[in-house]
């Protein structure tokens, strides 16, 4: 703790963990989708060839030093930026913003430089991109981001 070098540490130790662990039951397919962001994972699995239990105990087996815990799964989960909605048709995954969440960006004719101005719309067109997110949950965010490089007082139209 508190080293430079200590997030790499730990990154490269969960990586080793997720090689000898997990890769087994997601070639296997008992787990169907496994993803982790520093200390966060998300998993989807059979619940007829294994259950969450099984996965946690199993991990918790792995070092003495480390402990998961499990958030088990709501009708509206989120996880990081997404909100996922289990329906009859399948999953369903949008973006998730915290109630606290504003529309506020670096204002268009602010004296910051064209890049500084143009970050976080650029993060939103690149989360909008990769995250699995129903067309329904693009168009969405397509109206958010309009909605607030306008209320940022960015020009609608190219001139």
């Amino acid at each position: 703790m508190g080293s430079p070098i200590s997030g790499t540490l730990a990154e490269i130790y969960l990586q080793l963990l997720e090689e000898q662990y997990i890769k087994h039951w997601i070639e296997n397919e008992n787990i169907f989708y496994y993803k982790r962001y520093v200390d966060d994972i998300f998993i989807i699995f059979d619940t007829s060839r294994i259950n969450e239990n099984i996965i946690k105990d199993n991990m918790n087996s792995t070092d003495e030093h480390l402990e998961f815990k499990i958030t088990e799964e709501t009708n509206n989960s989120n996880y990081l930026d997404m909100t996922i909605i289990r329906s009859t048709k399948g999953m369903e995954i949008s973006i998730y913003r915290k109630p606290t969440s504003t529309n506020i960006t670096i204002q268009h004719t602010s004296n910051h430089p064209q890049d500084h101005k143009d970050a976080a719309y650029k993060y939103y067109i690149n989360r909008m991109i990769t995250l699995p997110n129903t067309e329904r949950a693009r168009i969405q965010e397509r109206k958010y981001m309009f909605s607030t490089a306008q209320r940022n007082g960015f020009p609608t139209q190219k001139s």
